[in-house]
């Protein structure tokens, strides 16, 4: 089970990565960017780490208060889902 919840997160994590990398090269260019509510919805449903880990790889959203907490948070709170997890399935 806990491989299961393990690459859940991880899959997320991925893909929450990649669109912060989409998403600032395409403000670079000044093109069509990812709307906030989808980065916010895979950080919530369990992409805080690669959400936080690509905005400071890419320093994209830094500047905005909300996205450093918000997405510290979540990352926080994935993190401590899966230590969890481990201890009751690993």
């Amino acid at each position: 089970m806990f491989l299961i919840i393990l690459g859940y997160f991880a899959v997320l994590s991925l893909l929450a990565f990649v669109m912060m990398r989409i998403d600032k090269t395409q403000a670079q260019r000044r093109g069509q960017r990812i709307p906030e509510k989808n980065l916010w919805s895979v950080a919530i449903f369990g992409g805080g780490i690669g959400a936080y880990a690509g905005m400071m790889a890419f320093r994209h959203k830094t500047k905005h208060t909300n996205f450093r907490v918000g997405f510290l948070l979540l990352a926080a709170i994935d993190v401590a889902l899966l230590i969890w997890s481990f201890k009751e399935f690993g």
